[in-house]
């Protein structure tokens, strides 16, 4: 096989080398995540079979003797040489560098969402472990141990009991 087709299988091919889809399906947490990445695969599998087989098959040649004897040679010829005369289309790419900004920008939001996230996710770690920890030794601790971790509502408290405001 050769040309257009021949890239285009090589192209899937190699696109389905690189794929790490354990790597993938380990990130997933929702089962329908997994069921819709389960379908992502199966089609996958299924177009980059379908490439393997059927367009990286080379067509059988044809046999213009065998043509001649039954038809004729003047007829054969003709359709001999419009055969070797049809000249397949490439392809042109027109799709690609219209929608190629749009998902290199999509990326760029990504990572910034993916930074957010885990800037997000710090964060929360560091709250969780503060409440745990206070969770534990709330029993044992003073108003003052508290108000050492939380001075503002240390001067909360002081300027309503300055002002004599007691909540009612």
């Amino acid at each position: 096989m050769s040309g257009p087709g021949k890239k285009v299988v090589d192209v899937a091919f190699k696109a389905s080398k690189n794929i790490d889809w354990e790597g993938m399906a380990k990130l997933l947490v929702s089962d329908e995540a997994r069921k819709e990445f389960a379908t992502l695969r199966r089609t996958f599998d299924e177009v980059n079979s379908t490439l393997q087989t059927k367009f990286s098959q080379e067509p059988e040649p044809i046999d213009w003797e065998h043509y001649r004897k039954g038809i004729g040679s003047r007829l054969v010829d003709m359709y001999k040489k419009a055969y070797e005369n049809v000249e397949i289309p490439k392809f042109v790419d027109t799709v690609t560098p219209q929608y190629k900004p749009k998902f290199d920008a999509l990326l760029v939001e990504l990572k910034e969402a993916e930074e957010k996230s885990l800037k997000e996710s710090e964060r929360l770690e560091k709250e969780i472990a503060e409440v745990q920890e206070l969770k534990q030794k709330i029993s044992t601790m003073t108003a003052d141990e508290y108000f050492e971790k939380h001075p503002e509502l240390k001067n909360k408290f002081d300027d309503e009991m300055r002002n004599d405001y007691w909540g009612y």
